[in-house]
């Protein structure tokens, strides 16, 4: 929860918003802990590959929709951008987060350990989340939430970006950040700041 009491504080200064807003802001990201840890838990026990993160985009888009946010699917193949808008002028932040796992078995004893397998460039493989992707997608997805809380102070408008294929695309395949600039993510609005 550290990165994404980090990650609001950023926002927060570069909002320039007072200490009240702050201290509640606090308090929020207190109480959204629990779900973004058992967000990170479904992430991390049914993984996917670059390009085939459908169920992990399917939950990303079910809640930033019910945040109320603007949702465009689909960008990148399984990429989501959620977009929040403030009710006063501003700039436009873009905050990022990589959704796909790798194809590696896990190995480790937990509840929530992953059991997926898939066949990736020809091949049965493990999948697994072994570089932190699904902690980043529970924590933008928190994020998502916090500031949605406070949309009525917020000035400009915040970006979410959920991007696919971060670890590469299949063979033959495009995909990730490239494949996302192409299709327009840093238009509409255009992003000032990225993060």
């Amino acid at each position: 929860m550290r990165k994404l009491a980090v990650g609001v504080t950023l926002i927060l200064s570069l909002q320039g918003l007072n200490e009240q807003l702050k201290q509640k802001l606090t308090q929020a990201i207190d109480k959204i802990e629990p779900k973004c840890i058992e967000w990170r838990r479904q992430i991390h026990q049914y993984p996917e590959l670059g390009n085939r993160e459908f169920k992990t985009a399917k939950l990303i888009a079910a809640h930033l929709k019910e945040l109320g946010l603007e949702v465009k699917e689909g960008v990148a193949k399984t990429g989501v951008v959620g977009i929040l808008k403030g009710t006063k002028p501003g700039p436009c932040i873009a905050l990022r987060a990589d959704m796909d796992a790798l194809p590696v078995v896990e190995r480790v004893n937990i509840p929530f350990a992953s059991k997926e397998k898939t066949i990736y460039n020809g091949e049965e493989v493990g999948v697994m989340h072994a570089c932190g992707h699904d902690t980043h997608v529970a924590m933008l997805m928190s994020v998502a939430e916090v500031l949605s809380g406070i949309r009525s102070e917020l000035k400009g408008t915040i970006k979410f970006i959920f991007q696919p294929a971060e670890e590469g695309a299949p063979d033959g395949e495009e995909g990730g950040a490239v494949l996302m600039i192409k299709e327009g993510v840093m238009e509409n609005p255009k992003v000032d700041a990225f993060f």
